[in-house]
């Protein structure tokens, strides 16, 4: 790959990739839940930091993929935040909360 540097959106993009790819492999390891905030936030991250390098290079077809993996990432977040806030024991009028 003679002539091939790295540029600062390449690197970007390539830690994007290794969000999604370290995201990915937690969860299939049993490391992470698939219903787990982070692993949406990491993913939503991914999607980001993804789209920050095909600004720089377009792919419309890469560039819809993260636009939308980044929307069911955020809908995955939203969603597991109200399941973790909804388990919490209901707080008592006074006391500080935890």
């Amino acid at each position: 790959m003679s002539g091939w540097s790295l540029t600062i959106p390449d690197a970007v993009g390539f830690l994007g990739v290794a969000f999604l790819v370290g995201a990915y492999g937690a969860q299939q390891a049993g490391k992470l839940s698939g219903e787990s905030p982070w692993y949406s936030a990491l993913n939503g991250v991914a999607a980001l930091l993804l789209v920050v390098s095909l600004l720089y290079k377009p792919n419309p077809a890469s560039m819809t993929i993260e636009v939308f993996w980044f929307a069911i990432s955020a809908y995955g977040l939203v969603r597991a935040l109200r399941a973790r806030r909804s388990r919490r024991p209901p707080q008592k009028a006074g006391t500080p909360a935890e």
